[in-house]
């Protein structure tokens, strides 16, 4: 506990410094390498031989973000596009274990990983202020589900892919939305009305993307996605929640009237 406390505060001072001390471009770089870094992270699901054909993969993701990027594509559409695969990841979840041929698994990588930079990228140009209330939503759905589930979970929500994660999670990080929600109507004008159902359901989400992430780990026989933070594992470890969240949260943030 006293590690992941610890490499939580030191990931959010260095999210803090990144959104609101470094330039746009920068910070557009840093979005891309943690895009990348969780494409490598994904490549070991896809039992390729060798670095060279999972640096192949991680070109490849990194082509399709240039594309999005640089080529006259519709953001909103791919990110429309992206809530119906994890309507059908939530789906697939019921069916889990099941099998996944190579194809799938690299097309799931680039449905996980490219519109998540797009969210992020259009979250940060609207404000930056509202891409840290998006990764605040998420991230205190996970903590209020680990402290809730660890106190009181009973009932388990997959046990065939997160054996961990109970309904009494579920509830406590729901909760805790709530409750975040409502700290920032003290700072800034909110209808409530309208966005605790919205942080609501972008909870929710994010707990659709911690299971679709688990299921392909499963299925690699990995536990973690990798080891770069300690006591939490790797960088898709820290963005399989984001990845499902941040395209609706972006799609929504006009008309929640977040501001």
């Amino acid at each position: 506990m006293k590690q992941r406390v610890i490499t939580a505060v030191i990931a959010l001072a260095t999210l803090l410094l990144v959104l609101f001390a470094l330039p746009e471009p920068v910070v557009s770089l840093v979005v891309v390498a943690v895009i990348l870094a969780g494409a490598w992270e994904w490549s070991a699901f896809l039992e390729l031989s060798g670095k060279v054909g999972r640096f192949t993969y991680v070109a490849v993701i990194g082509a399709a973000l240039a594309a999005v990027s640089f080529l006259p594509v519709d953001a909103q559409s791919i990110l429309k596009v992206s809530l119906v695969w994890w309507l059908l990841a939530l789906i697939w979840t019921f069916f889990f274990p099941t099998p996944v041929p190579a194809a799938l698994r690299w097309l799931a990588g680039a449905a996980v990983l490219v519109p998540l930079y797009l969210a992020l990228i259009i979250l940060y140009d609207a404000a930056p202020m509202i891409l840290l209330f998006a990764l605040l939503i998420v991230w205190v759905a996970d903590s209020g589900a680990f402290f809730a589930g660890k106190m009181l979970g009973r009932v388990k929500l997959a046990p065939k892919i997160s054996p961990g994660k109970t309904w009494e999670g579920v509830i406590g990080g729901l909760l805790a939305v709530v409750l975040l929600t409502l700290l920032r109507s003290l700072w800034v004008e909110t209808d409530l009305g309208v966005l605790i159902p919205f942080c609501l359901a972008v909870a929710c989400l994010s707990i659709v993307g911690d299971l679709t992430v688990s299921m392909f780990k499963r299925t690699a026989g990995l536990k973690d996605s990798g080891s770069l933070f300690p006591g939490h594992g790797g960088v898709l470890d820290r963005i399989d929640s984001v990845a499902a969240a941040a395209p609706l949260f972006a799609l929504g943030v006009s008309w929640a009237g977040l501001k």
